[in-house]
């Protein structure tokens, strides 16, 4: 049986993310495929594999995330804040370091909502004197 050493729920915008850390080789499964497969985008890999850096335990574990909902800069964000969750139940001590880098902070900004009787969050009708 695989034992889950610690389990993240990150959050960025739309997005959850579901992370699970086990014992293993440094391996990244996101939604059954590799990582650098799931973002093709070399940014948002790199942004998902921070907090293994700042805690220096790429090659320690094997890291399983369930992904959904929101875009991929999105579901990036929120795989890294449950990533960096994961670890601090792993092991206490990388706490400090993963705080102070912003990882365990979870990004407030959110699409505003749409208000009745306008045509966007901020955008007004244009207004007629006469």
């Amino acid at each position: 049986m695989i034992k889950n050493l610690g389990i993240g729920t990150g959050r960025r915008k739309t997005s959850v993310a579901r992370v699970y850390v086990r014992d293993g080789s440094g391996k990244i499964l996101v939604n059954g495929k590799d990582l650098t497969q799931y973002f093709p985008q070399g940014e948002h890999a790199m942004m998902v594999r921070q907090p293994l850096m700042v805690t220096a335990s790429e090659n320690k574990f094997d890291v399983l995330i369930n992904v959904y909902g929101g875009g991929s800069n999105g579901q990036a964000g929120a795989c890294r804040h449950g990533l960096a969750r994961a670890l601090c139940q792993v092991d206490a001590g990388n706490s400090l370091s993963l705080r102070n880098n912003g990882f365990l902070t979870r990004d407030p900004r959110m699409v505003e909502r749409k208000k009745y009787g306008q045509r966007g969050a901020r955008r007004r009708f244009q207004f007629s004197k006469r």
